[in-house]
């Protein structure tokens, strides 16, 4: 989603510690066993309608066709399925309200969603490709667009894959199609990135927090996305 700056990810969720970690453990325990696309694809159509369950046989086609390609092809082919396959619309039109973290089925169902959306369906994408989540980062960062012939930050979010911990990465984003490594996206500031479990602040490089316990909208959305059937390997 492109927002004020002003606007935080950072919502410290008043779930006690038994009860988020009640949550990872259901979360690790099914999501290991693999993504139901039949459950999805039926789920799809009582939300949307045909196109929905189009929407998700073209997603498990996809990724079908991918599996056996190499790292970099897949990630290529994940960044230009979905920046190709979805539509950017806020989420005040699209849910009604004004930040909503939306699963790849919620995305797809709709063919359409803001730049956290893009993000999330990437990086299930890619974790169900086998490319490990150490790898994968989801990244809050302000970005410097032009609008109206004006120059203006705005707060966006873009996944980076980094070959090996300590490289540079590699930035897919919904505003730009082409992949290019962060040092050549110099419209782009990071403030903190994360994946399925842990939270890294910018200029540390020890990550600071596990990203479900610190982010609330991270945990809602990882619950979701178990209660559809889409079932991630958890444990890295």
């Amino acid at each position: 989603m492109v927002k004020p700056v002003s606007q935080t990810f950072f919502r410290i969720s008043t779930l006690g510690f038994a009860g988020w970690a009640w949550l990872l453990f259901a979360l690790a325990a099914s999501f290991a066993m693999g993504p139901d696309f039949s459950g999805m694809r039926l789920l799809a159509e009582q939300r949307y309608g045909p196109g929905g369950r189009e929407a998700v046989v073209a997603w498990e086609g996809f990724l079908a066709e991918t599996a056996g390609l190499p790292i970099e092809d897949k990630i290529a082919r994940v960044n230009i399925f979905f920046n190709n396959k979805i539509i950017y619309v806020e989420d005040l039109l699209t849910w009604g309200q004004a930040d909503y973290w939306a699963t790849p089925l919620e995305t797809l169902g709709r063919g359409q969603g803001d730049c956290e959306d893009f993000a999330f369906a990437k990086y299930v994408s890619l974790r169900m490709l086998g490319v490990p989540a150490e790898c994968l980062r989801l990244t809050y960062v302000r970005a410097k667009l032009v609008e109206s012939s004006r120059v203006t930050t705005r707060a966006h979010m873009v996944l980076g894959y980094y070959p090996a911990p300590e490289s540079e990465p590699l930035i897919l984003d919904s505003l730009v199609p082409d992949i290019r490594p962060a040092s050549k996206r110099r419209d782009l500031y990071p403030i903190f990135s994360f994946n399925t479990n842990q939270l890294w602040v910018t200029g540390k490089n020890p990550p600071v927090a596990d990203s479900s316990a610190r982010l609330s909208n991270w945990r809602k959305v990882l619950g979701r996305m178990h209660d559809e059937g889409l079932r991630l390997i958890m444990q890295d």
